[in-house]
């Protein structure tokens, strides 16, 4: 069959097993969720199964040949031309990036342990290993030329029943012996990273000289483990914590792993591909560590020397411990099976000197250590100096304390507040994790940021209007965030309000805060521009604007390419959409509220199916829910984020306090008579009708936000960062423009007027 005729019938063939997945679901007595969420999204499935489907992934023998170095605890920091010569020459052969070690730990121990390093390899998802305390890989237990771990029954039970992710461990080796090729294991880790389903590995050694020939394996794995010993024989602290491994015990078993890793290049076989991570932690803290490629891409050229990327990061020099087994899968040429969520690496070349590349690379794993440092401290500063804020500028407001010179502060203030949340992104343009006080770094960077953007906000003709300044501030808030999600993320990446890559729950798009921000400051800079128009008469206009800019917002947040945002497009539709009718002098009736959800359900499903037509490699979280759905395991991640939503709205109550402070201030200080007369948001809304429904519009996206995201109470709470600040300064220059409506005080009573004297 020529090529073109096989590649369609592989299509046609993908398309028939999407169309039995879907009649599956249907068919299902058990699907009543699966059938709800595809029932609405029926004509546009259809649509895109007739449009075509991708061609199928090979399912021959392995092709390829692949050794996984597996060296946990490895830093960037670690490696130098002297002292490490053999994985230098990695760096400069080969495609380098910093690795998120994502991995299922206990709840509370916020770091990788090596076991749960390896059996996440093994199973391509997300997997752990019982006990808050690490230990070294048990000795696996030796029959013939092969071996089988010890305990493997226990972890596979513990993985399906107290994890999350639900891993199946044994996936990776399970799949090269399937198909025919042989695979072999050296050291105690390897064994848990290689086994197939029942635990095995067809050839163990302890060392890679023991192994001799590599030729006749199609996969090999490799533990470089003289970290994990280093750190388990240091032991533990009086609370029970392990003990750091530093200074020189390091260095020897840095040079002892460099060792080994140069007897693997020693033996390569021409053509193979070597992979080497530092897939787990070995220091009480969580890292990002050591990835490198060598040799044939899944594409077939040579990864190029520089920077390693992953679909599944979209960050140049960042790639994940999941995204290991997809590529050795297709390095192989073998299919990565639904379960796996990783995503092949890649090179994005660039050809910068090593010692640049790992220097960078190090950096970032610097700013992850400090950004876990200033995290906490940055926001109870953040939420207590809000709340102080709120306390000053009622007591000006209610009782006109400090007179006019008072409210012209508050304004300047509230403008600035207004702006910090931006300012956490903008932030990342400096490198504040470098400072010598990095706390101070931080604070002192987004300061100037959020009182350069203030500045703006006052600096045109624009200050006179009850919304300019407003609308500055949040203009520049919605149009940083769009080019940033446009452009691939970077401002989010280790900001305080942002990603953290140690972590890695997400790595591209809209994060849910920064949705919380993206989505009240594009609504609110609307309404500023709304205003503008209708005051010069141009109010078919200005809904034109609105609605096609909104439009615009919604799409960007939703789709895979940039924000990739799956809950936040109905509560962004509707928050728009109710913004575009109340200024269309409309009222919203709880017909139009259905239509709107029922819009914003249809439109993300649409999104999400068009996602999951892609090739599996290529598909964001979008796509992969849909899969999820089809293969019934939706209520495990719908009840995964609800836990969380909970957890965070319970369990965060800083942001819940500052939530309720906001809300209380906004209705019970700006909505209510005070000193000066009428109420301040009243005076607001006179002066700029069209605030009221950019308000109105914004506390609605962050409502429905809040009851669909796993992170609870942070939507509402920086949504409303951004939307009361920016408020309270139109309600005072409202209040500075128009007259006090109190009476004025009487007058002394007049003298009276004594009949004379007789």
């Amino acid at each position: 069959m020529c090529a073109p005729a096989q590649a369609q019938a592989q299509a046609q063939a993908q398309t028939q097993t999407r169309m039995r997945a879907l009649a599956s679901v249907f068919a299902s007595p058990r699907g009543l969720l699966r059938r709800t969420a595809l029932l609405t999204l029926l004509p546009v499935v259809f649509m895109l199964l007739a449009a075509g489907g991708t061609a199928a992934a090979s399912t021959a023998a392995p092709t390829g040949r692949v050794v996984i170095v597996g060296v946990p605890g490895l830093l960037w920091s670690d490696l130098d031309p002297a002292r490490t010569p053999n994985l230098w020459t990695l760096v400069q052969g080969g495609g380098s990036a910093s690795l998120s070690t994502r991995a299922a730990p206990p709840k509370g121990r916020g770091f990788i342990c090596p076991v749960e390093g390896w059996l996440t390899l093994s199973a391509g998802q997300r997997a752990g290993a019982p006990g808050m305390g690490c230990a070294l890989p048990a000795a696996p237990q030796v029959s013939g030329a092969g071996a089988s771990a010890p305990d493997w029954a226990a972890l596979v039970s513990y993985n399906v029943t107290e994890t999350d992710y639900k891993p199946v461990l044994g996936q990776l080796g399970q799949l090269v012996v399937s198909a025919g090729g042989q695979v072999a294991a050296v050291g105690p880790g390897a064994v848990l990273g290689a086994a197939d389903r029942s635990g095995k590995v067809g050839k163990y050694a302890e060392t890679v000289e023991q192994l001799g020939d590599l030729t006749p394996y199609r996969l090999v794995v490799v533990e470089a483990g003289d970290l994990t010993r280093a750190w388990i024989r240091a032991g533990t602290g009086a609370g029970g914590e392990h003990v750091r491994v530093t200074g020189q015990a390091r260095r020897e078993a840095v040079a002892a792993i460099d060792r080994q890793v140069g007897a693997v290049l020693g033996r390569l076989p021409a053509g193979t591909s070597l992979l080497l991570a530092g897939l787990s932690d070995t220091t009480g803290a969580a890292h990002l560590h050591v990835a490198i490629a060598r040799g044939p891409s899944p594409g077939g050229a040579p990864y190029p020397a520089g920077l390693l990327t992953a679909a599944s990061t979209r960050q140049d020099g960042l790639v994940t411990l999941t995204d290991l087994t997809t590529t050795a899968l297709a390095l192989l040429g073998l299919d990565t099976p639904d379960g796996a969520v990783g995503r092949a690496w890649t090179g994005t070349g660039g050809g910068a000197p090593p010692a640049r590349v790992a220097a960078d690379l190090a950096g970032e794993d610097l700013a992850s250590q400090v950004l876990r440092e200033v995290r906490g401290p940055f926001f109870t500063a953040f939420v207590t100096v809000q709340i102080l804020f709120y306390l000053l500028a009622a007591v000006a407001i209610r009782r006109g304390w400090g007179g006019s010179r008072a409210l012209t502060a508050v304004q300047v203030v509230a403008v600035v507040s207004g702006a910090i949340a931006i300012a956490t992104f903008l932030a990342q343009l400096v490198p504040w994790w470098t400072f010598p006080v990095p706390m101070a770094g931080v604070v002192l960077t987004i300061l100037g940021i959020a009182c350069a953007v203030a500045g703006a906000a006052f600096a045109g003709p624009w200050r006179a209007h009850v919304l300019g300044p407003l609308t500055v501030v949040a203009g520049v808030t919605s149009l940083a965030l769009l080019i940033d999600v446009m452009t691939g993320s970077g401002l989010q990446i280790n900001a305080v309000t942002g990603y953290e890559p140690v972590t890695g729950g997400r790595f591209y798009g809209f994060s849910n805060i920064a949705f919380a921000v993206y989505s009240a400051g594009t609504i609110l800079a609307l309404a500023g521009v709304a205003q503008w128009l209708i005051g010069r008469g141009r109010r078919g206009l200005a809904l034109a604007v609105c609605a096609l800019y909104g439009g615009l917002a919604v799409f960007a947040d939703g789709w895979p390419a940039w924000g990739a945002d799956f809950g936040g497009v109905p509560a962004f539709l509707a928050g728009t959409a109710v913004f575009v009718i109340l200024l269309s002098g409309r009222r919203v009736s709880v017909v139009k509220l259905g239509l709107i959800g029922l819009a914003g359900a249809v439109l993300i499903g649409a999104i999400a199916v068009a996602d999951w037509m892609r090739p599996a490699e290529r598909r964001t979280h979008l796509g992969t829910f849909v899969q999820q759905v089809l293969d019934g395991e939706a209520w495990t991640v719908v009840a995964r984020k609800f836990g969380a939503m909970v957890g965070i709205t319970v369990g965060n109550w800083p942001l819940t306090l500052l939530s309720l402070v906001a809300l209380a201030f906004l209705f019970l200080v700006l909505n209510r008579p005070s000193r000066w007369g009428a109420a301040a948001l009243g005076r607001a809304y006179a002066a700029a009708p069209t605030l009221r429904a950019g308000l109105i519009g914004a506390l609605t996206c962050a409502l429905i936000g809040f009851l669909m995201n796993d992170s609870g109470i942070a939507i509402p709470a920086m949504a409303l960062t951004v939307a009361v600040p920016l408020t309270l300064a139109a309600c005072v220059r409202a209040l500075q423009l128009s007259p006090p409506t109190t009476p004025e005080r009487p007058s002394a009573p007049a003298g009276t007027t004594a009949p004379p004297a007789a």
